[in-house]
């Protein structure tokens, strides 16, 4: 397994451009089990997620093929017999299970594991299920396998329980092969799902309302061809944007939203950090001392739960004290003691983190758990002094695109160290 070396403190100085959304391209490509004609996707990210999804469904007969322009094209093959997305690549990516509703719409029945365990929490899928049962599709549950089973959805008027990204992705997906109009309630908010009903508009199905809590869809017989562009990494992008305040640095992302990024935006301002922004382009500067400020993640368009831990380092470098409570998952603290082993005051008290500084990091060895826990230890090593080498990188891998060579383009010191393969 690789291992990233970098070598401290620096700045991070200079322009750097947002990859395509990892969070996006994965329902995107998922939408090729709805259409048996060519799909076209634009921008999207070489990260280790997206290979799993396309082995994945390539065994449901999706071919795949890079282009020479950087774009992916997406097909059904001749061969749509398979139904099933098994345990050994469902256990890699839980995203796996966005698979569940264009299958169920599609061919009429589905057979995909059950996700299991994450490290950052429970994520349970009951929403999707009661979704689709909604919608008329048989569901049980045997041996660790979720199975559907439909002659044709109908549409429905179903409420989440709580806002689910993925499940309004399943739904909304289902729904659109559905006959009659479906409303879906309660829906999350985030910008990848309007990326998404987008895509989905562009191969003819009829959406309103997606990025509301209120969304409508009126079922079609079939979906066609069409190309799409995937948006920019939001989490990426502002895993860059809190390095340049941390490390009192001076960064221009690219090819990004500002409206995606307003509660980040609104944090980084507070702590002490310039921010000036244009119609796709965030600029932060660390200027001066940075101040201590509480941060609560909550659904879009709160504070991302998917920057917490990399605000949490950047607290580490405040002066006074910071509360970070954590609304979405119950074990995403786990990079409260690596930091800790860097030299970080952090308190930990069920959901809520109490950081007091600014504290001194020192460049220690340390371990990635999750992909957003392995971003916050890189850029506690990129103000640390001396030499870091956070292990396990391959949780980084899931969900940064090339990370190492776009922090050397802006000044940090990082080297990957190759190591034995991933299992």
């Amino acid at each position: 397994m690789d291992k990233f070396k970098i070598t401290g403190p620096s700045q991070l100085r200079g322009t750097v451009r947002a990859s395509g959304a990892k969070n996006a391209a994965l329902p995107a490509l998922t939408v090729s089990l709805l259409t048996d004609q060519a799909l076209t996707l634009d921008r999207v990210p070489a990260v280790r997620d997206l290979k799993t999804l396309r082995d994945l469904l390539q065994g449901l007969g999706i071919e795949s093929q890079d282009g020479s322009d950087g774009s992916l094209r997406l097909q059904a093959g001749d061969d749509l017999s398979s139904f099933e997305a098994p345990y050994d690549l469902v256990k890699k990516m839980r995203a796996s299970i966005l698979v569940l509703g264009p299958l169920t719409a599609r061919r009429g029945r589905a057979k995909v594991s059950l996700p299991g365990g994450c490290a950052i929490g429970v994520r349970p899928i009951d929403q999707h299920i009661a979704g689709l049962r909604a919608l008329g599709a048989e569901v049980e549950l045997e041996h660790g396998y979720v199975l559907t089973h439909a002659k044709r959805l109908q549409g429905t008027r179903f409420s989440f329980s709580l806002p689910t990204v993925t499940g309004t992705e399943n739904l909304m997906m289902a729904a659109c092969l559905a006959k009659g109009e479906t409303v879906l309630e309660n829906c999350a908010r985030e910008p990848e799902i309007e990326n998404l009903a987008d895509l989905l508009v562009t191969l003819g199905a009829q959406i309103e309302g997606a990025g509301t809590p209120t969304i409508h869809i009126q079922g079609v017989d079939e979906l066609g061809t069409g190309r799409h562009e995937i948006i920019a990494d939001r989490i990426e992008g502002g895993t860059y944007l809190i390095g340049a305040a941390m490390t009192r640095g001076d960064v221009r992302l690219e090819g990004a939203r500002p409206e995606h990024l307003m509660d980040l935006i609104e944090a980084l301002e507070d702590v002490g950090a310039s921010v000036t922004t244009g119609d796709d382009w965030i600029r932060v500067e660390g200027v001066g001392d940075l101040v201590a400020r509480d941060i609560s993640t909550a659904p879009h368009p709160g504070f991302p739960t998917d920057l917490q831990a990399q605000f949490m380092a950047l607290l580490t470098q405040t002066r006074g004290v910071s509360r970070v409570h954590e609304t979405i998952f119950e074990n995403r603290f786990q990079h409260v003691a690596e930091l800790l082993r860097m030299g970080a005051d952090i308190h930990v008290e069920e959901h809520t983190a109490t950081v007091s500084g600014p504290t001194q990091l020192s460049g220690a060895d340390v371990m990635a758990t999750d992909l957003r826990a392995s971003a916050s230890l890189v850029l506690a090593g990129l103000v640390a002094h001396g030499v870091t080498e956070v292990s396990r990188i391959y949780h980084l891998d899931r969900g940064y695109d090339a990370m190492e060579r776009k922090l050397e383009s802006l000044g940090a010191r990082v080297e990957r160290i190759p190591g034995p393969p991933t299992p």
